[in-house]
């Protein structure tokens, strides 16, 4: 099954465009669980149980656990395994490079965390990406229009006829002969990622920035979702993580990731 298709089904089956962020940080661990031998797994491990009801996705940013050397790294291996089989698992690691080390990135994060799918970004051109590619059933969410303000320095560079974001997301449209090309668009810029779902209006979105960033919910899901509704997921990380900062953490999270699927819905309901 091609990574689109995997992915509207998670999204079908949950009933549910939530994408739950695990940017985990051990400062923010609750105390009672710092003295765990592996205290970044028993915190996700919680969020985990709590959301799933919740969640199509699940964005496991890299960084926060390779941050921790090896321990971080069995921490990352851990959390994967532990990822329900029903959602789409998403590395959230930004690679890309020469082709031969895109080979080994795609292997380790394929293969041996066992990703569903990854984010790329896409810069280096199609020699770069194509190791990333060659796994139908594997998705690639190329980087188009980050959430970040700091994405108006280069994505919105244009020569007249197209922007950046423009440019990378028809490149990418042509990357998908096997159906799992995506690309990842903030929820902080509503209006281009209409622009971008009128370009590609079959590529999966990965859409951050509704939550802490402050992004507009209610127009992201109106203009970034298909005509069915579907192809795309809504991450949130911070404002489910750290829900509550005491021993209900993992209740509030699940609260929160709740009122957050709930909104979506909502949201959806309107398009």
């Amino acid at each position: 099954m091609q990574f689109a298709q995997r992915l509207d089904e998670a999204i079908r089956n949950k009933k549910s465009l939530l994408c739950v962020g695990l940017d985990t940080v051990l400062e923010k661990v609750p105390a009672s669980l710092r003295g765990h031998d592996d205290p970044l797994f028993a915190f996700n491990k919680a969020i985990i149980a709590a959301t799933a009801p919740w969640a199509a996705a699940y964005k496991v940013n890299t960084a926060f656990y390779e941050a921790y050397g090896l321990a971080g790294w069995r921490a990352l291996q851990l959390t994967f395994r532990y990822l329900p089989e029903d959602v789409i698992r998403i590395a959230d690691a930004k690679r890309g490079d020469i082709g031969n080390t895109s080979r080994m990135y795609a292997r380790a994060l394929f293969e041996e965390l066992g990703a569903d799918a990854v984010t790329v970004n896409p810069l280096m051109g199609s020699d770069s990406v194509q190791p990333f590619l060659e796994q139908e059933e594997k998705g690639v969410f190329f980087l188009c229009l980050t959430s970040n303000a700091g994405s108006a320095d280069f994505q919105h560079f244009g020569d007249g006829r197209e922007k950046l974001f423009e440019r990378i997301a028809r490149q990418v449209q042509k990357w998908n002969s096997r159906g799992n090309c995506g690309l990842v668009v903030g929820a902080t810029h509503a209006e281009e990622l209409g622009a971008v779902r009128a370009l590609v209006p079959e590529l999966p979105f990965l859409i951050p920035g509704i939550g802490a960033q402050g992004g507009d919910l209610e127009r992201s899901v109106q203009l970034g979702t298909d005509a069915q509704g579907l192809r795309a997921v809504y991450n949130s990380s911070r404002a489910i993580l750290y829900a509550a900062q005491g021993e209900d953490f993992a209740a509030a999270a699940g609260r929160a990731a709740q009122e957050t699927q709930a909104a979506l819905q909502r949201a959806l309901q309107g398009k």
